[in-house]
């Protein structure tokens, strides 16, 4: 075989393994949850420090330790994370009246009976809901669920996704976080991290933040307006110096995905607190692994290069859509 061939079947190849790259996208209950060129999903590990950066990690604090606020187990009896149902199409919905009725979405929710709550049915914290209908591929979000003996489901506020689409919240509507963002696309899921690889950035939270969000956020909850506090929807990434060698495999497999999809504000709450799904499979041990990790091991993203339209969680790709292909040498592209 001639060289020619041999470096044009190379460049095929790697064509062939771009294009695999970009259709995928993390899967639950057999929906992808959200594309594969959605920014939940897209890689941030080339993109530029952000101006604000070092302000930024001060703020939330630079020798904060990260926690893991998920495991298995209970505390205060309640599992450990944030719990999400699956049901099927034959869940029916019901009426849910909504505190913040103005910025949620009507409904009708297929809440299951004796759904999974976050803090347990008797919690006392942010009581979140979520719910996917996997025949439709729909996530329902609630933030402090109660079932009001007759009444019926009440709510803070109420968010619907179409987990096959790119479809932001209206902007300056809440959802069930304080960013107005999806939050199971944020977790922290076992069976993800036993497959070896988590492909989306992970949702956490900071005590301070601005009144202000960027995109893909759509929504703030802070009167502050001093610029060194972080706005809704920033994204950090753990720095690509950080040796991970010396943490178990699990770990490293949560520590890649800081590397190269980041983590996003999403909420107020306790510094570097890391959300993920209680499973009675975790190795607490192991998670207290994470409390090692501090502010300073990070920096703050600037992703507005990726941004297509400020509505769409769609990124921007040298191919029009999804992830960019991967980069061929010049001199590769003169054997074609």
């Amino acid at each position: 075989m001639s060289l020619v061939k041999v470096f044009s079947s190379l460049l095929s190849a790697l064509l062939v393994l771009g294009s695999a790259s970009a259709s995928a996208s993390p899967q639950l209950a057999g929906c992808p949850v959200f594309p594969a060129n959605n920014i939940w999903n897209t890689p941030v590990d080339s993109l530029p420090v952000d101006a604000h950066s070092a302000d930024y990690i001060n703020s939330i604090g630079r020798d904060a330790h990260f926690h893991p606020d998920f495991g298995s187990g209970l505390w205060n009896g309640a599992p450990i994370g944030i719990p999400y149902n699956i049901v099927g199409a034959q869940q029916p919905g019901v009426s849910v009246s909504f505190t913040y009725a103005g910025e949620s979405d009507a409904g009708p929710y297929p809440i299951p009976p004796n759904p999974d709550i976050e803090g347990g049915s008797a919690g006392t914290g942010d009581r979140h809901i979520l719910i996917l209908q996997k025949d439709s591929c729909t996530l329902y979000e609630l933030f402090n669920a109660r079932y009001l003996s007759g009444s019926g489901w009440h709510a803070g506020s109420g968010a619907i996704f179409q987990l096959n689409s790119n479809a932001l919240r209206p902007a300056g509507w809440t959802s069930a976080d304080a960013a107005g963002l999806p939050i199971l696309p944020g977790l922290v899921r076992y069976d993800e991290v036993a497959a070896g690889a988590i492909q989306h950035a992970i949702r956490f939270t900071a005590p301070q933040t601005r009144k202000a969000y960027v995109w893909p956020a759509r929504h703030y909850a802070s009167s502050l307006t001093a610029a060194h506090y972080p706005p809704m929807g920033q994204v950090f990434r753990l720095k690509s110096s950080f040796n991970i060698s010396t943490y178990s495999p699990t770990i490293q497999v949560i520590l890649r995905a800081m590397k190269k999809y980041g983590i996003i504000l999403a909420d107020n709450g306790s510094s570097w607190f890391l959300s993920g799904a209680p499973d009675p499979r975790w190795d607490n041990d192991q998670l207290r692994e994470l409390k090692q990790l501090t502010g300073d091991d990070f920096e703050a993203v600037d992703i507005s290069s990726l941004m297509q339209n400020v509505n769409s969680g769609q990124v921007k790709s040298a191919t029009g859509g999804g992830h960019a292909a991967p980069m061929v040498a010049p001199w590769l592209l003169l054997l074609q």
